[in-house]
């Protein structure tokens, strides 16, 4: 599971002066930027896009066109985000201070893409022999809850330390984050065909900012 609210994109009026500067050709732009709207001429969006097919070192323009957003998902997904370090910013929900203010419920996790709340039962494993499942989950679930419980109840700091320690890479989280379009078009080209779906819906989100078919997931042709 990912949510993203709050998108925000700016810089724009300052990025296409820029991407001028090296042949001092401003005469020829053709944008126009407002306080409410932002209209990128078919002159400019010519050169921006030689510029970006170009390479990254051509297309640094594309790094003074910010966005900002909230991104909510699980931790296994932000360790892939987090490769991505270059022209990143985030603020995080912290664990270290708020994660046993909260009860621990499997609302938190992100455990859409399968089916882990089963009961106990019996099922077929991959090479089709029977095997006992016993619901994991949910043990561990309850386990953390309890180690929050008794923290809260005893300030003993080895609760608090098992349960940081123990914590699913499902356990969601809330960052904010800012980047630019050249971090995100690395991250469309490399993660748009990922088998997690985080990167799928990332990858949505992106396909639908401004501009983003000639400025992000654009290719030669």
């Amino acid at each position: 599971m990912i949510k993203i609210e709050f998108i925000e994109t700016y810089g724009w009026e300052a990025a296409f002066r820029g991407l001028r500067n090296p042949k001092e050709s401003w005469s020829k732009g053709d944008s126009v930027f407002s306080k409410n709207d932002t209209i990128i001429g078919e002159n400019d969006l010519k050169l921006a896009r030689a510029l970006i097919l170009s390479g990254s070192d051509h297309a640094k323009f594309t790094r003074q066109i910010g966005v900002s957003m909230d991104i909510t998902a699980p931790l296994y997904w932000f360790k892939e985000f987090d490769q991505y370090k270059i022209g990143t910013t985030t603020n995080s929900t912290s664990t270290m201070h708020k994660l046993a203010t909260t009860p621990i419920t499997k609302e938190h996790f992100s455990f859409d893409d399968v089916d882990l709340f089963i009961e106990n039962k019996m099922i077929n494993s991959f090479d089709g022999q029977a095997m006992y499942v016993k619901n994991y989950f949910e043990d561990i679930i309850d386990y953390c809850e309890n180690l929050r419980e008794k923290y809260l109840q005893t300030q003993d700091i080895r609760y608090w330390r098992a349960l940081i320690q123990l914590m699913p890479s499902a356990w969601n989280q809330k960052r904010t984050v800012t980047l630019n379009y050249q971090v995100l078009r690395n991250m469309y080209l490399n993660r748009k065909n990922h088998k997690l779906s985080e990167w799928h819906d990332f990858c949505d989100m992106i396909d639908k900012l401004p501009y983003s078919s000639d400025l992000i997931s654009i290719k030669r042709s």
